[in-house]
């Protein structure tokens, strides 16, 4: 299973992109666990100091902007 965390502490770009998050986790049909991470303490952990941002299993893929569905399936493939 795929770990997916979208950064961010709930402004509209970043309820964006867990929605494009959780559309192209769906249509990737794959196995995947999606977790919203609104902490700051916890963001910054990642080296993030801009949301929102995606995380794939640890890895940061995007920083401060929120990619289409199509960008985010080939970053969780």
């Amino acid at each position: 299973m795929k770990k997916l965390q979208v950064l961010g502490p709930g402004c509209p770009k970043c309820i964006e992109l867990a929605k494009r998050t959780e559309e192209a986790a769906k249509a990737a049909g794959g196995d995947f666990e999606v977790e919203k991470v609104t902490e700051l303490n916890k963001i910054m952990s990642f080296g993030v100091f801009m949301t929102p941002a995606l995380v794939v299993d640890g890895e940061v893929k995007v920083v401060g902007k929120v990619p289409n569905v199509e960008e985010i399936k080939k970053m969780i493939s």
